[in-house]
């Protein structure tokens, strides 16, 4: 299978991520790679956090696939109501939906976010294979505006002020690195504030690239160790510091 059938096949999100994408690393192995290597593969639990920012996307750039979430009316998620309609499955609430959908109201009447998703050249969700530190890597972009040369993220945020400390602890530094080397573009968050709505538009620095890159190097360590080291037992792995 040669670089453009792989491409096709990654556009379909089971494959980007199922058992066809697994054979590549991604930027959401980084973290656990870094922290709990033995269980950087194990599937993680959808989170409401998750959920919202999931709709958040598909609402602005893929509004057809809104179908696929599951809205209940509740006020909470430990209701009766919510629990007879979820059946053990996290779902969207009513009252999250209409957050959201008054957040993409918010960017898109402002003129410089809406001209960067949607003006000239511009593609969406678009997945990027490459090889970092002897590894093989995906992304998939959330907009691609080929006619800025950029790489575009949406992303929430519970405060926007707080949005470069965020931006370490979920590592967006090393999805800004690995998606810069994937496209060969610069890298754009556009950001909403949950609670305020108020929009932040974040470059990134040659010292947040280089803090990715550095982080996607020790991932690729600990998948080495880890995962293609023969003969290695992971039991007799031990983390050595001096306080």
């Amino acid at each position: 299978m040669n670089k453009e059938q792989i491409l096709q096949k990654l556009k379909i999100d089971e494959d980007y991520y199922g058992e066809f994408g697994n054979q590549f690393l991604s930027n959401s192995h980084v973290g656990r790679l870094l922290k709990d290597p033995l269980n950087a593969f194990e599937p993680s639990k959808p989170s409401p956090a998750f959920l919202i920012g999931g709709y958040f996307h598909t609402c602005i750039l893929e509004p057809d696939k809104l179908e696929k979430f599951k809205v209940v009316k509740s006020t909470n998620r430990n209701t009766k109501a919510y629990k007879d309609v979820a059946g053990g499955e996290l779902c969207l609430l009513e009252q999250e939906v209409d957050m959201i959908e008054l957040m993409r109201e918010k960017v898109m009447n402002n003129d410089i976010c809406r001209d960067l998703i949607q003006l000239g050249n511009v593609e969406y969700e678009v997945p990027m294979i490459t090889e970092l530190f002897g590894n093989k890597w995906k992304g998939k972009a959330d907009i691609v505006n080929h006619d800025e040369k950029l790489i575009i993220d949406l992303k929430t945020t519970a405060d926007i002020e707080k949005f470069q400390w965020s931006a370490n602890k979920y590592n967006y530094d090393s999805q800004a690195y690995i998606y810069s080397k994937l496209f060969g573009y610069e890298f754009l968050f556009i950001v909403i504030d949950k609670n305020s709505h108020q929009i932040g538009m974040f470059d990134c620095s040659s010292k947040f690239y280089e803090r990715g890159e550095e982080k996607v190097r020790k991932a690729s360590e600990a998948y080495d160790l880890f995962y293609k080291t023969k003969d290695f037992d992971p039991k007799q792995y031990f983390i050595s510091k001096t306080l």
